[in-house]
């Protein structure tokens, strides 16, 4: 079989893994737009466990809108002209969210960025089930150029390792000039050198969260300070 047909199917396969755990949803915090939801997260943890496993891969986070991602995707459609015409990166995209608000916002391109295949197979279904073009990619892009006028990256600072480096390099790609904004439902390492730019009471789950709403900022991260300033 040949690479491109062998990576066909492969993509087939996790489009089909994607659609048989999930079903179309509307998303509570954002209006118009529906992702490929698991009802229950637990269970098809439980369920999908070995095929996981078997493929080097973690946690589904694709398969429910987070809240620090409906924060940021609302705050995106409710203030269209921070991405209309501008090339946008949703990093760290899982279910694509932020990168199909973003398109329907009028970005110029969007691009969709995991480092899971199964979130791209997700990411992909859901533009095409919400009518928009985002050019997807599973890659590891930290440290390198983001090639986008505005990065947005929802709720993706749940461990201190991957935060302490997502963090030095979003605050470099706001230091060289694009504009960097992230959803927080209050994850503990969370930049601290950043702007609230807006406050959302997102619904949610006690299975997701432990309570049925989650207070969630949409937050600008900054360049850093020099070292002399800062001391």
């Amino acid at each position: 079989m040949t690479g491109a047909a062998s990576t066909l199917e492969g993509m087939e396969e996790r489009a089909a893994f994607v659609r048989a755990h999930t079903a179309l949803e509307p998303v509570p915090m954002v209006d118009g737009i529906r992702l490929y939801t698991a009802s229950e997260v637990v269970p098809i943890w439980h369920a999908t466990e070995d095929w996981l496993s078997e493929r080097g891969l973690g946690v589904p986070f694709w398969c429910v809108p987070w809240a620090g991602g409906q924060a940021l995707a609302r705050f995106v459609l409710e203030h269209p002209e921070i991405v209309r015409g501008r090339r946008v990166l949703d990093f760290g995209a899982g279910s694509g969210l932020i990168a199909i608000a973003a398109a329907k916002a009028g970005a110029a391109g969007v691009r969709a960025v995991d480092v899971d295949p199964l979130a791209v197979a997700a990411c992909a279904l859901n533009a095409a089930a919400n009518d928009v073009v985002v050019e997807v990619a599973c890659e590891d892009i930290v440290d390198g150029d983001p090639k986008a006028d505005v990065v947005l990256a929802g709720d993706v600072w749940y461990e201190l390792a991957a935060s302490a480096r997502f963090a030095r390099w979003l605050h470099a790609v706001s230091q060289r000039g694009a504009r960097v904004l992230t959803g927080d439902p209050g994850r503990r390492y969370v930049p601290s050198h950043a702007r609230e730019l807006a406050v959302y009471d997102v619904p949610t789950s006690i299975e997701l969260e432990s309570t049925r709403s989650r207070r969630s900022r949409v937050l600008e991260i900054l360049p850093l300070p020099p070292r002399d300033a800062a001391e």
